[in-house]
């Protein structure tokens, strides 16, 4: 078994191989690794590409396969696809992927990827593929390519696949594209052939309808040849920077640039699971060394206005503050580089790089950065499927970068999510909340995927805190980072990281939170001098930290636990018995003759009903 083992300075922050690992997953973790060298031809004027890949896979599954499949994301920017089809069919589609008709009362939606002709549709056609030199039958079905194997893969073995494809970058419509509504000419994202994930779970090859994405560990090996005019960005470090220089050239050393039309730009990256790249002619690069070695590139239009020019160059140093921020509250970023580029339809993350919108108010811009920078965490180093579980990614996203900003910002917000719990009421009373279980495919409405993943899933955590404590949550995140960087966790390695740090039993926390929809609804019942009664109104059980002001103006603190929690969070409040869940009400004395109570001081409690939340005897 080869290990790797990647160090910051002279500290060991993992050691991982291609065999099975131990995991709070699995026993015998394992996963698949991929490593793909690409040489990729661009004609600018066309849009389109032709492409050489070799890929090496190996199979550390227990598993012998017999077939394999590729993603062809770009296929999906094609009329009558299941992405064109899914706009007509969901209630509320995506405002930049269609156009709007009609009048107030009877607004028509048109979908954007039905009006595309032929040289403007997005495609990936795979021209020949061989498995170690055999011919292998394979068939185009949407956006996947299905592969039957000439020689099924044994467990513990590699096979290399050498394909040829052609393929041409579809209009901007989502996410990738050419020409987008502020002018970058390529967002190259998910513009390759990419094999799909086989864990655990089995085979992932969802059709593309516009969400998210899982993919597959390895190493990345991309030549692009392209117009010498264009300056590109994105994953990977450049291998040969003298011979294009456009900001990445040593300036005490002298160019090495070819002759002709185009510049080969080769960029390598290692142990990520996924390879983006974006160009542009008007491109200005800026590069912003922070002290720990780490490069940040900035890539945007040169002809911005002024008011937006001057937020990029601001951006740069805060960019620096983010960094720092989560390598400390999470773990260490462990790459060289990072590039924060203009392109896309609004902010979306990659490997060592996002894809941002750029005419953006500064507030905008940075808040922006902050939440694509966290995901480099929450979803690149810790590798959910963002497909299946897109409440972890977003939802953890939307935690950490709130509370970033807020002390970068030095906003000092009591309470830096409550627009999460404002969001989340608002889903609730809407009658259209789903699980955080459901498929990010499976949503009914593009407005409960995204509160739920983002707000209910931001939530997750800060309410988290409530239960087991703040101290104990930040100890979470950073044993959840050293144990399963690099790897693909589930929602079950969140609780049970969580569990092993504060000894208490989480299971159903994430039952009730993420495969239900129960909510939680607490009241002050009745007090009767010194006795105090609480009630249960919601289906989901939680502790309850209680504020007590006595008639004589002191003030007491009380914390009941759920007996299911088999534990106490750290407080100093005065430990009470523990409820038991399936009883509705729940009494006790208090020291002396009560005045108000108040449940939940700290708001960190998702309650649906704060009406009920409080007695005061007038």
């Amino acid at each position: 078994m080869k290990n790797v083992i990647l160090t910051i300075g002279s500290v060991l922050l993992f050691s991982f191989g291609s065999q099975a690992q131990n995991s709070g997953n699995q026993k015998n973790y394992w996963q698949q690794k991929v490593d793909y060298t690409m040489d990729i031809d661009v004609d600018v004027e066309k849009y389109q590409y032709k492409g050489k890949q070799k890929l090496v896979y190996t199979n550390n599954s227990p598993d012998e396969l017999n077939k394999v499949f590729y993603h062809l994301y770009f296929n999906a920017f094609q009329p009558n696809s299941q992405m064109d089809v899914r706009l007509h069919t969901i209630d509320d589609p995506d405002g930049r992927m269609v156009t709007k008709a009609g009048t107030i009362d009877k607004p028509v939606v048109e979908s954007r990827i039905a009006k595309l002709s032929p040289s403007e549709v997005g495609f990936i056609k795979v021209n020949s593929l061989t498995q170690d030199g055999k011919v292998v039958k394979y068939e185009t079905v949407g956006t996947i390519l299905e592969v039957t194997l000439a020689k099924p893969i044994k467990p513990g073995k590699k096979v290399t696949f050498v394909m040829d494809f052609d393929a041409q970058v579809p209009q901007q419509i989502r996410r990738s594209g050419r020409n987008s509504k502020e002018g970058v000419a390529l967002s190259m994202t998910q513009w390759y052939p990419k094999m799909a994930e086989y864990d655990f779970e089995g085979w992932h090859t969802p059709p593309y309808i516009a969400r998210e994405f899982h993919g597959v560990w390895g190493n990345f090996d991309v030549t692009l040849h392209i117009d010498k005019n264009y300056v590109v960005g994105g994953t990977g470090t450049l291998q040969n920077p003298q011979e294009v220089g456009h900001g990445y050239e040593n300036k005490n050393k002298s160019l090495k640039l070819p002759k002709g039309d185009k510049l080969t730009w080769n960029f390598v990256g290692k142990d990520i699971h996924d390879f983006t790249w974006a160009a542009d002619p008007e491109y200005q690069h800026d590069v912003y060394k922070m002290d720990n070695g780490i490069n940040l590139h900035f890539l945007y239009k040169k002809t911005l206005e002024a008011k937006y020019l001057e937020n990029w160059k601001k951006l740069q140093p805060k960019t620096a503050e983010l960094m720092n921020y989560f390598s400390e509250n999470i773990g260490p970023y462990p790459y060289k580089q990072y590039s924060v580029i203009q392109g896309g339809d609004g902010g979306m993350e990659y490997a060592q790089c996002t894809l941002i919108t750029g005419k953006r108010k500064w507030g905008s811009l940075f808040g922006v950065t902050a939440h694509e920078l966290a995901h480099t965490w929450f979803q690149f180093l810790l590798a959910t499927n963002e497909s299946k579980h897109p409440w972890m990614d977003e939802g953890f996203t939307t935690y950490i970068s709130n509370k970033a900003e807020d002390l970068i910002q030095g906003r000092g917000k009591e309470n830096p999510h409550a627009g999460s719990y404002r969001g989340y009421a608002y889903l609730v009373q809407s009658g259209k909340e789903k699980p955080l279980s459901t498929h990010a495919d499976r949503y009914e409405t593009n407005f409960a995927y995204s509160i739920g993943s983002y707000s209910k899933g931001n939530i997750f955590l800060s309410q988290l805190e409530y239960i087991i404590g703040t101290d104990n949550v930040a100890k979470t995140l950073k044993k959840y980072y050293n144990d399963f960087a690099f790897k693909h966790p589930t929602p079950n390695d969140i609780k049970r990281t969580a569990e092993k740090v504060s000894g208490i039993h989480l299971d159903w926390y994430l039952n009730e939170w993420t495969q239900t929809t129960h909510t939680i609804d607490y009241g002050v019942k009745q007090v009767n001098d010194k006795e105090i009664t609480l009630e249960r109104i919601g289906a989901m059980p939680m502790p309850i930290d209680l504020e007590v002001e006595y008639t004589d103006g002191s003030k007491e603190s009380f914390y009941i636990p759920i007996e299911i929690m088999r534990g106490a969070k750290p407080t100093d409040a005065k430990l009470l018995k523990d409820w038991g869940w399936a009883y509705p009400t729940y009494t006790f004395k208090a020291n002396k003759s009560v005045k108000s109570v108040k449940v939940d001081k700290s708001g960190l409690m998702a309650d649906v009903n704060l009406l009920n939340n409080t007695f005061s005897i007038e």
